[in-house]
């Protein structure tokens, strides 16, 4: 994977020299120009016009700060930043993650990525994608709203349904997008309801979003096992993380007929050789916003274990679905020898390239996070559809047209691959797809 065709090599020093210090980004445009090397080749059109420079180089970078005050009357100060990474396709369309760890180089790993899954749905959207060093973890629903409320007075000028589209994504669910959305409306006055995705049922929202990240990295996991004649039903699953990508993927794993053992947060993890029951974890993560713990405490089939990794769990299905780089090649070497035959990222980048690497030479069919977790902001766009023609669409009919762009999105992977001399690698064909779409339009476009 760290080998670079030659015209492709110096483009990646560029990105080095041009964005020191952010190693997740660095890492995330190394995996995508690592197998570009035959489409390069093929098209030396998009050298020419210098797409690969343009792809890796944002459209607009934003950092701001935003002030705030807590409930003891205390000034905070966080920093915001939107990475509006590329509009060859549509308006940028990417989630906003609240957290600690965020700074510039997360949250261009994420936007680069997002421009590649976008296109993989099919639908008419760019990538981009923002976020805080704020963390709402123990913060009252007041100071959320009052961090939330600041936030968007200074975003606002950016956003807009055929502009800049934002979603939630880690320490950003309902709640926030809800504050976040009312001060865009005031500020604008006006109800523009597709400027933000992932909006409560009673203003705008769409049914399955909250669902579909993982419901759609088990469908693709499903699609994937179908070319090997081979099924989820009766298959032993480890999921990571317990928050709503894993609580889902777990959720459909189930209605599919395996039987899901394990999950995990921060703390540790829990084994659950009954199958995980997803309404006790709903309970536990959701409602009480517990640790996993709870989860043990209350069921009498569960093990909590403290500290170590949710891989040392035997399984037949891994879905990774907590953060980036949280499985590493040692643990992906575990998961090997244990007998896994899949793996689909339902996080973004979950997986060290070594891990990566691990399963694709141990024969594992491997789901690349842009691929598999797609789901999300494709239902996003479902939902910028609804706003925009002033409709609402059923559970059903939302899961089906998901269910199908997913299908849709494995499809176009495996053709890639296919195309391009790698069959049967997803990562190969998620990257080769999404970019020649990218590139193609970048094209028609001029020098933008």
């Amino acid at each position: 994977m760290s080998h670079l065709d030659p015209l492709l090599a110096e483009h990646y020093e560029t990105v080095l020299q041009r964005n020191p210090g952010e190693q997740e980004f660095h890492q995330a445009v190394l995996e995508v120009l690592g197998t570009l090397g035959p489409v390069v080749r093929k098209h030396r059109e998009y050298v020419d016009a210098a797409i690969i420079e343009r792809i890796c180089e944002p459209e607009r970078q934003l950092i701001f700060r935003v002030p705030w005050t807590d409930d003891a009357g205390q000034v905070q100060i966080n920093r915001a930043f939107r990475v509006e990474f590329n509009s060859a396709l549509g308006p940028y369309k990417g989630g906003m993650r609240f957290h600690p760890s965020v700074y510039l180089g997360i949250v261009k790993f994420l936007g680069f990525e997002q421009i590649f899954k976008n296109a993989l749905t099919g639908m008419p959207i760019g990538g981009g994608k923002g976020g805080s060093d704020f963390d709402p973890k123990g913060r009252s629903d007041a100071e959320v709203m009052r961090f939330c409320q600041s936030l968007m007075t200074e975003l606002y000028r950016h956003l807009g349904e055929y502009t800049d589209v934002p979603a939630g994504d880690i320490g950003v669910g309902g709640r926030e997008i809800g504050y976040l959305f009312g001060q865009y409306k005031r500020i604008t006055n006006r109800y523009e309801s597709g400027v933000l995705t992932g909006k409560g049922l009673a203003y705008g929202g769409s049914q399955v979003r909250t669902e579909a990240t993982g419901y759609g990295t088990v469908w693709f996991t499903e699609e994937m096992l179908k070319t090997r004649g081979q099924s989820l039903s009766g298959r032993r699953v480890v999921v990571s993380g317990s928050g709503n990508v894993a609580i889902y993927a777990a959720q459909k794993a189930i209605a599919l007929g395996a039987q899901v053992v394990a999950c995990s947060d921060s703390s540790g993890y829990v084994v659950d050789e009954a199958g995980l029951d997803i309404e006790l974890l709903r309970q536990v993560k959701e409602v009480d916003r517990a640790r996993i713990s709870a989860y043990a405490d209350e069921r009498g089939s569960a093990t909590f274990v403290a500290g170590g990794s949710v891989w040392d769990v035997p399984c037949e299905v891994a879905l990774p679905c907590a953060t980036q780089n949280e499985l590493d090649g040692a643990e992906a070497r575990t998961l090997v020898e244990n007998g896994v035959v899949a793996v689909a990222e339902g996080a973004n980048m979950p997986c060290t390239p070594e891990a990566v690497d691990v399963f694709q030479a141990g024969g594992v069919l491997f789901a690349p996070g842009k691929a598999a977790n797609a789901g999300g902001v494709a239902t996003s766009a479902l939902e910028m559809q609804q706003n925009a023609s002033r409709d609402s669409w059923t559970f059903a009919h939302t899961e089906e047209r998901l269910h199908e762009i997913m299908k849709g999105v494995h499809d176009r992977c495996a053709t890639a691959a296919e195309e391009y001399g790698s069959p049967g690698d997803y990562v190969a064909g998620a990257n080769i797809s999404g970019f020649v779409q990218v590139a193609d339009a970048m094209l028609a476009l001029g020098v933008v």
